[in-house]
């Protein structure tokens, strides 16, 4: 199976990308951080990333969701919101030290070579929607793309660009990226 990430800052629409993707019959695998906040609210803490166990947290729901989705046929596409290469500079980010959790989990996608080398960047759209779960501003959620563009590299990642367009345009960029590289071998 190949695995693609969609990474990015928060807001910039991964999220509507991943349903258009799913919507045309792709797999998918939901982002983890938004889910975890929201079931934390939930029970009552309005802020679960000051946890100092957050991003630990967030690792292991993603690694959860990969690895409990049905095997798919040899060649077939899942699209990923985020991976734990997101989380480790949701970490940075947030200032928090190294996590032997996270660390683990990003060996073993290496090892395992879980993901395709190919991340899909998808760039902000000039704007933040707030929500109880996204309370950054715009310049530290343009600060938050570049780390992620700078720890997905330095983990020799490759990054293929996904500008600021309508949905429809974005997800045949995608989809047309991954034929090319399908292509390449």
């Amino acid at each position: 199976m190949r695995r693609f990430v969609l990474t990015g800052a928060p807001g910039s629409g991964k999220t509507t990308l991943l349903e258009e993707l799913a919507r045309r019959g792709h797999d998918v695998v939901r982002e983890a951080a938004t889910d975890v906040i929201g079931r934390r609210q939930a029970a009552g803490e309005p802020e679960p990333w000051e946890r100092a166990d957050f991003v630990d947290e967030v690792a292991a729901v993603q690694r959860d969701r990969a690895s409990a989705r049905p095997r798919a046929a040899a060649g077939a596409v899942r699209f990923h919101d985020r991976s734990p290469v997101c989380t480790e500079a949701l970490r940075i980010f947030l200032g928090r030290p190294a996590s032997p959790v996270l660390g683990a989990e990003l060996d073993r996608i290496e090892a395992e070579a879980v993901y395709r080398r190919e991340v899909f960047l998808v760039r902000g759209l000039g704007f933040v929607e707030r929500t109880a779960a996204r309370r950054i501003s715009p310049a530290d959620a343009l600060a938050f793309e570049r780390l992620h563009e700078e720890v997905y590299r330095a983990r020799g990642y490759r990054l293929v660009e996904v500008p600021a367009a309508a949905v429809s345009a974005r997800a045949d960029l995608v989809e047309e990226a991954v034929r090319r590289i399908a292509a390449e071998g």
